[in-house]
């Protein structure tokens, strides 16, 4: 089994020389297999990069550096790392030293147990906890509760995935957080497990409160994909069934206030309100179907099938 460690980096210069260090001694003393580290310099601004190619020159065997040219930020660089990974294994992490390396061959041994993907939790956070712990807590709980993959720390960087699993969909925006809800989707074993976590050494984090705002909108696009991709339909109809039967209602509405109090059916309000929860609710039903026809062009002219084979198992021939 060959392993790759894909690390996105942002100004991390001060972290990158003790990080290697610290790569070195987990991954040559605990782990008994081939492996690499690729760091996505993501545009650094600092000596991140100069850094970065003092480390490969010394030590080409096991280190690739990936420079953007610009900062495309984190998920973009990870999507860059796993694209030139060759590892049979994949294990993502951070740069600021707070994930710990030595975590590493405990991730790999859960994969070797047969799981998709080894998700890491911080148990003993030691970030800011009104800022950055209360704030993540409310995020896992939600993301949790929308995918209905239940882990306790999807922020943790710190993760292993097998590499058809992470190689099985693109990564878009800021959607690196959820992998383990996307592989979820296509049937892929997981279970989470404690890792350490230190306190930022250096430097300061790239992160603040308005993620919390990203999380939320990028949430409502992967329950989409994840519950409607294949069935566009069943939301955009489902939406307008509703408002048409609104419609509906409101116009019985009208007619019994007509019978009942003489009420005139120009003058109310009521009527406008009918009229457009049924124009909106005919243009959801179009939208389905238009949705219904991209899914199928997007499928067929690709050649991609609607199913994930775990594997293939045959017996003996006589």
């Amino acid at each position: 089994m060959f392993l790759s460690i894909v690390i996105p980096l942002y100004n991390e210069s001060e972290s990158v020389i003790p990080l290697k260090e610290e790569l070195d001694t987990a991954l040559n003393h605990s782990l008994n297999a081939p492996w690499e580290v690729i760091f996505v310099d993501d545009g650094s601004t600092d000596d991140s990069l100069e850094k970065l190619q003092q480390i490969a020159e010394a030590d080409p065997n096991h280190v690739t550096v990936i420079s953007l040219r610009r900062n495309f930020g984190q998920t973009a660089a990870i999507a860059a790392g796993v694209d030139h990974a060759q590892g049979d294994v994949i294990v993502l992490m951070d740069a600021d030293l707070q994930n710990d390396p030595a975590d590493i061959p405990l991730l790999v041994e859960k994969i070797e147990q047969g799981f998709d993907v080894v998700s890491g939790w911080r148990v003993n956070r030691q970030d800011n906890f009104w800022l950055r712990t209360l704030p993540s807590r409310l995020a896992n709980w939600l993301i949790s509760l929308v995918t209905g993959v239940p882990l306790h720390d999807y922020g943790c960087t710190l993760k292993a995935y097998r590499r058809e699993v992470i190689t099985g969909f693109h990564l878009y925006g800021e959607m690196h957080r959820f992998i383990p809800a996307y592989a979820s989707s296509v049937g892929a074993k997981i279970i989470e497990v404690p890792v350490n976590h230190h306190p930022r050494k250096y430097g300061k984090t790239k992160y603040g409160l308005d993620r919390t705002l990203k999380v939320i909108l990028d949430l409502l696009t992967v329950k989409f994909l994840m519950s409607y991709a294949q069935k566009p339909i069943y939301i955009f109809g489902g939406t307008g069934i509703i408002m048409i039967g609104l419609s509906v209602i409101t116009v019985i509405v009208l007619v019994i206030r007509r019978l009942t109090i003489g009420e005139h059916l120009i003058r109310s309000p009521l009527l406008l309100l009918s009229v457009m929860l049924f124009i909106m609710g005919f243009q959801a039903i179009l939208m389905g179907l238009l949705a219904e026809l991209l899914t199928r062009t997007y499928h067929e002219s690709q050649q991609k099938p609607i199913y994930t084979i775990r594997n293939i198992i045959r017996g003996k021939k006589g």
